[in-house]
């Protein structure tokens, strides 16, 4: 399908009178509501555990994500930029693409609602470019301001970070021009052309690629996970860390499934599932009584309609990750968007629909993340 005819139908969307804009969203927040007890019935009973200490090396993380996840993952490495050597954007835009200039004009949630309208219009479909959306300068200037402000990390820590960057080219959700300007603010920063992968030659559809499973590579549909013949974790991975070990033949580690209720508990609206998943190879399971641990952490942020809710385990389990983790001792953290009314698809929050902050390492689930990644990173017994 063609680019004109989403952009044309996101439009007639906006403009349809508020009257009936009112009635589908409370249609849309209807079947949202209902959704998780009807699932709840198709999935098997899990008991989820406290999230282990593992003695993990908090300095050598790396995050990565698809979609929101992608943006949530950009989110991440600015604010904590220390803790972090590199970054995988797929099918995502620029930090803060989808911030309006009158956000902080609107009253308690109608940044949110603003902001929205730009992120389909300017940061997904590439309809604003006309009106200069996205303008990588600019939103790296933000950047530095919100540096500057320390709300996020010095903008030095993330220099030195490498960046791998994927487009599909069958992909009309997040086009390819919005990868691009990811890319281009990156290099707005200041980070080196050489510490930037922007990878563009696939006919694959929104999704993350692999080299056995999924759909047909150019499809755009649940779990969003396609078979392109590439291994996308392994180019990833390799990318930021170096030369690797070739992955194991199958994963022989642990997927635990984690309470994330006791990272969140001091949020009234952090828009996060009550169970995340990490996976946990053998030799890291082993660290948390030595020293020193080595494992280093990847935490992989899904994508809209792509939470366990919604797809069960299919991005956890298919993308290739935990093979890679195995032979290479690294601890691979999936944290969970929650399903909600107002957040039907179990998007990462990009926009703003947890508060004004969400760019920043105070928002609820940057915070959120971030102590699991610190508790991963401490040895004995989680408290």
């Amino acid at each position: 399908m063609g680019r004109q005819p989403q952009i044309r139908a996101a439009t007639a969307l906006l403009a349809r009178p508020l009257a009936r804009r009112v009635r589908r969203v409370l249609a849309v927040a209807l079947a949202a509501a209902l959704a998780p007890a009807l699932l709840a019935g198709c999935r098997k009973t899990e008991t989820a555990v406290a999230l282990p200490p593992l003695g993990a090396v908090a300095g050598q993380t790396s995050v990565s994500g698809i979609s929101s996840g992608a943006y949530m993952a950009g989110q991440f490495q600015l604010a904590h930029g220390p803790e972090v050597v590199g970054a995988g954007i797929i099918a995502g835009g620029p930090y803060g693409c989808a911030e309006s200039l009158f956000a902080d004009l609107m009253p308690g949630p109608g940044s949110a609602f603003l902001n929205i309208t730009k992120a389909i219009n300017g940061c997904m479909l590439n309809a604003m470019q006309v009106w200069g959306v996205p303008n990588p300068p600019m939103l790296a200037d933000r950047a530095r301001s919100l540096a500057q402000r320390q709300d996020i990390a010095p903008i030095e820590a993330t220099l030195g970070d490498r960046v791998y960057l994927f487009t599909g080219r069958s992909d009309h959700t997040v086009v390819p021009a919005i990868v691009a300007s990811a890319a281009a603010f990156y290099r707005e920063l200041g980070m080196p052309a050489q510490q930037i992968k922007f990878v563009d030659t696939l006919d694959a559809g929104h999704a993350f690629v692999t080299e056995n499973a999924g759909l047909s590579c150019d499809s755009t549909g649940k779990p969003y996970v396609v078979d392109c013949d590439y291994d996308q974790a392994g180019d990833m991975l390799t990318f930021i860390y170096g030369p690797l070990q070739p992955p194991a033949a199958k994963p022989t580690g642990e997927f635990i499934v984690f309470d994330q209720t006791a990272f969140t508990r001091d949020f009234t609206n952090h828009g996060m599932e009550s169970s995340g998943v990490v996976y946990v190879p053998a030799a890291c399971r082993d660290d948390g009584a030595r020293e020193p641990a080595g494992c280093r952490v990847h935490i992989a942020f899904h994508g809209c309609a792509q939470n366990r809710a919604l797809v069960g385990d299919s991005f956890i389990r298919d993308t290739g990750f935990a093979r890679w983790a195995d032979t290479n001792r690294l601890v691979i953290l999936f944290p969970e968007a929650a399903t909600s009314p107002f957040n039907p698809q179990g998007c990462w929050d990009w926009w703003g629909y947890t508060g004004r902050n969400y760019l920043t390492r105070t928002a609820p689930q940057i915070e959120a993340v971030y102590r699991m990644l610190m508790r991963l990173t401490v040895r004995g017994q989680p408290s």
